[in-house]
């Protein structure tokens, strides 16, 4: 199944994305099912909610008259996985890390697949990473690779934006991943079913219609099921439902570009992830803050 959320945001609601383009209004055909949030993720579950939708068809509403917003709503984490491609690292002049790389970014940084990206006023330099994050669907204490599949909810794209000036004149990445909008996620979560828990799937990015990133999820140093038993595991790190895993990017970001490029006004970016979609995303000025008084 594909999950998505739509609506105006702050509003959305819970869908299913059928195979001819259209939403199945989840909140209309089960009533008890308000949102897709970690007390859907722990108290329904994917299977109940296949079976439940297919007894009790609903309204539908065409994806292409609705805002798409992230697929999870209110995760209790946004945990990050840095240079998880050995040919990624190597843009950077700097060999494979010997073991993850984790940060975080705040649940407040989630945007829709294909919102408006207003660039921060003061001075930056924002560049887009596609990801493939993965959704977790039980709770995950001391997990090992072998059984991570059985926590994952399902799958779908995280776009890492990144302000690299911040990120080299403070080294702190939370500040330089963090902002509001910096996270868009979806269009849709495609279920844990449809996809094995190591996937092989393309990925890339584009700017104004050039490509930029390119690469295949089977050359990440750390596969989805590693990072699962590195978290919970080895760093002791309870995953709850809900939680979002971005695994890394493949090369190609504008940082690494000769010159570097930026994101600026205007700028048009589609990210691909194979089987899971695309996002759309242009980017426009930062809107005025007055002053508080």
């Amino acid at each position: 199944m594909k999950l998505v959320r739509y609506g105006n945001a702050g509003e959305e609601r819970p869908g299913v994305l059928l195979e001819d383009e259209v939403i199945l209004d989840v909140r209309a055909a089960v009533f008890d099912i308000e949102d897709y949030d970690a007390h859907f993720f722990s108290h329904y579950g994917i299977a109940r909610l296949e079976s439940l939708v297919r007894e009790k068809p609903g309204r539908t509403v065409r994806r292409d008259e609705v805002r798409l917003g992230p697929p999870v709503a209110r995760p209790g984490k946004i945990i990050a996985v840095g240079e998880n491609y050995a040919d990624h690292a190597a843009e950077f002049g700097r060999p494979p890390p010997p073991e993850p790389i984790l940060f975080s970014k705040p649940a407040s940084a989630l945007a829709g697949p294909e919102d408006l990206l207003k660039l921060p006023g003061k001075p930056a330099e924002i560049d887009a990473e596609v990801e493939l994050a993965m959704v977790i669907g039980a709770r995950a204490k001391n997990v090992p690779a072998a059984e991570a599949h059985n926590c994952i909810a399902g799958w779908t794209i995280l776009n890492d934006l990144t302000d690299r000036r911040a990120q080299r004149t403070c080294s702190q990445w939370f500040a330089a991943k963090g902002h509001d909008g910096f996270a868009p996620l979806g269009p849709f979560l495609l279920t844990r079913d449809e996809l094995p828990c190591t996937p092989e799937l393309d990925l890339a990015s584009e700017l104004n219609g050039a490509r930029m990133q390119s690469g295949n999820t089977r050359t990440m140093i750390f596969p989805p099921d590693r990072l699962i038993e590195y978290i919970t595991l080895d760093r002791g790190i309870t995953l709850e439902p809900g939680d979002v895993i971005a695994t890394g990017t493949p090369p190609g970001i504008g940082a690494a570009q000769d010159p570097p490029r930026p994101l600026a006004e205007g700028d048009e970016m589609v990210l691909r992830i194979e089987g899971l979609g695309e996002q759309r995303l242009k980017t426009a000025a930062a809107t005025p803050q007055s002053p508080r008084t």
